[in-house]
């Protein structure tokens, strides 16, 4: 699916190639310009008064975007748009260009929950930065945080919550915490306990790339299961740790989590969904 025009009428009217970002407001921004951006499908009208103060990215005729939707334009989906249905306009996650012809999908969001695992965490006496670092990352990758928990370095803890939302349906669950070396270390072999099946890939991808970063990554135990349709990553707990980690597998994320509840084709998904 392409982009087919870029109308904005108070910004001279068609554009073949803009920059959409957010300023400190959180504003969204064309070409340094405050305005919002719509969108519309070939062969719709775009006299309205709606069209008139914003950018209208037109999609082919086919194109549907659901509440909570993304458009993910670009190759890799390098610039993304959150649709706001109930605004009728985009919200920026990752700026970037927008282009005629360029290359655009339409992702489903993905149901997603944090985990947190820390013993110091759970008692107050430590914030939590890798969590809401794991949360901003996933978000640039059209995963949607319904639910976030800290727990204590204890199996059960761990395994009662990774239970609750897989039972409720939860398609992502990353947790953060727990993969070292320690004796309190007891996030892998939970995860393990409950797996119904175990995806090596994941954890191998994180030991290879962040190699780059340091030469103890190999030190790292981070695995990722399958518990009925939830896809369950375990993260270092530091904030950089599981930060790197996570780009690590971006890649394969969101093909893995959509082969797994057979979602590819709802809310309008075009081609592969992958970055």
């Amino acid at each position: 699916m392409r982009i087919l025009r870029l109308w904005a009428p108070s910004l001279i009217g068609d554009h073949t190639l803009c920059y959409i970002h957010t300023n400190r407001e959180g504003r969204t921004c064309i070409n340094e310009v405050e305005i919002p951006v719509k969108f519309a499908r070939a062969g719709e009208s775009l006299d309205g008064e709606e069209y008139a103060g914003a950018m209208t990215v037109v999609l082919p005729p086919e194109a549907e975007l659901c509440d909570g939707g993304f458009l993910a334009v670009g190759e890799r989906g390098d610039t993304l748009l959150h649709w706001q249905g109930e605004s009728a306009s985009f919200k920026v996650c990752t700026a970037g260009f927008l282009g005629v012809s360029e290359r655009a999908q339409i992702w489903s969001p993905i149901r997603t929950a944090v985990l947190t695992v820390s013993d110091k965490g759970s008692r107050g006496e430590r914030i939590d930065t890798a969590g809401p670092e794991l949360e901003r990352l996933a978000f640039a990758q059209g995963c949607v945080t319904e639910d976030r928990k800290i727990v204590p370095d204890d199996p059960d803890e761990i395994c009662g919550a990774v239970r609750e939302w897989a039972e409720r349906g939860i398609s992502l669950i990353l947790t953060t915490g727990g993969t070292g070396l320690s004796p309190r270390d007891n996030t892998p072999e939970a995860l393990l306990s409950i797996a119904d099946k175990v995806v090596p890939g994941f954890g191998e991808m994180m030991r290879i790339e962040t190699l780059k970063y340091t030469p103890r990554s190999f030190l790292t135990r981070s695995v990722a299961v399958i518990k009925e349709r939830s896809l369950i990553i375990a993260f270092p707990g530091s904030k950089r740790g599981a930060g790197q980690c996570f780009e690590a597998v971006t890649g394969g994320l969101r093909h893995a989590v959509e082969t797994l509840t057979g979602s590819a084709a709802e809310c309008g998904n075009h081609g592969e969904g992958a970055r």
